[in-house]
């Protein structure tokens, strides 16, 4: 599913990358724990998340995620989408709760990894 495709879906602000709405994810994982997204995360995922601090670029980074998905109306600070622009991870921001969030992607095809 194209990250695109998922800003649609969620009704989602581009908050960074959108030159990279094309790229493709093949999972998606959602965790506000980072050791949990560490531990069982795979690459070329969308993280489902709402915390909202630096750490979520980094382990994003980490695991080759393409796209970070802030639910329940977060909004990331500059230092935040700065470390997104550096690593080119895209960055949206839905008004969904997490549970609908993951629903909305699971019922129009895309499936948690691990």
């Amino acid at each position: 599913m194209t990250i695109n495709a998922i800003k649609e879906l969620l009704d989602a602000q581009v908050l960074f990358g959108e030159e990279l709405l094309d790229l493709e994810a093949e999972f998606v994982f959602s965790s506000d724990m980072m050791s949990d997204v560490l531990a069982y995360a795979q690459d070329q995922s969308v993280l489902v998340t709402g915390l909202c601090n630096p750490q979520v670029v980094r382990t994003a980074e980490m695991l080759d995620i393409v796209c970070i998905v802030f639910v329940r109306g977060k909004s990331p600070d500059e230092h935040i989408l700065r470390l997104a622009r550096e690593k080119g991870i895209v960055i949206l921001a839905t008004e969904h709760h997490m549970f609908t969030t993951c629903g909305i992607l699971y019922v129009n095809g895309l499936r948690g990894g691990a």
